[in-house]
């Protein structure tokens, strides 16, 4: 019998890693190896199993460091290990980013088990999974129909934040950023999605993210 595919699960939420565990627990092909809770503590465990793990299951939502930024680290810092980025953002609004990032594919937390599966055994063999609503993302994007995808990985964090309703100083002290860098990045924000103002920005995220 083969060696199971080794895997890290990464996501804040206890329910959500024990659901995981189970769904991949009914696959003899499967294993999971390690768990994490935030940010620095995936990229930490990766770098202690040396080399032990052969996908990283990862939350976008992750306290400490967004999982955004820990696939950048990752991808990196070992760029032959898949990352199958977890979220319950809608797909338009995050897979083209996390595949551009060089995620293995994008899952919503609510997709079936056999789905899960699925997207698990693609990214682990070294393709990528998308499904057709991410596949209908990235031709949208390739379109240029959807101006959040003209944002830097940068103003995205910003957008997403004053969509969320922090001031510009409650981004910059989450982001480690200077006052005047995220208003430097909310101007630019503005002028790529055509907006005025945050009313209209929020205004604009609401109706994108149902696209």
């Amino acid at each position: 019998m083969s060696t199971p595919i080794r895997i890290l699960i990464g996501d804040d939420h206890r329910i959500v890693r024990e659901g995981l565990r189970q769904v991949l627990a009914d696959a003899p092909d499967l294993s999971v190896v390690a768990e994490a809770t935030t940010g620095p503590e995936v990229i930490e465990r990766v770098q202690a199993m040396h080399g032990g793990i052969d996908l990283v299951l990862l939350d976008i939502a992750l306290p400490g460091r967004d999982g955004l930024d820990v696939l950048q680290q990752l991808r990196a810092d070992h760029p032959r290990l898949p990352v199958l980025m977890l979220s319950t953002y809608p797909e338009r609004q995050y897979a083209v980013r996390c595949i551009k990032l060089g995620a293995a594919g994008y899952l919503n937390k609510s997709a079936d088990s056999d789905d899960m599966l699925a997207a698990v055994r693609k990214a682990a063999s070294g393709g990528i999974y998308v499904t057709p609503a991410t596949a209908e993302a990235l031709a949208g994007a390739v379109a240029g129909r959807y101006g959040a995808e003209a944002l830097s990985h940068r103003e995205h964090q910003v957008f997403r934040l004053l969509t969320q309703g922090c001031s510009v100083s409650e981004i910059g002290a989450q982001l480690g950023l200077a006052a005047n860098t995220v208003s430097t990045y909310r101007a630019r924000i503005l002028e790529k999605t055509g907006t005025k103002n945050d009313v209209e920005l929020a205004i604009y995220a609401e109706r994108h993210a149902n696209l």
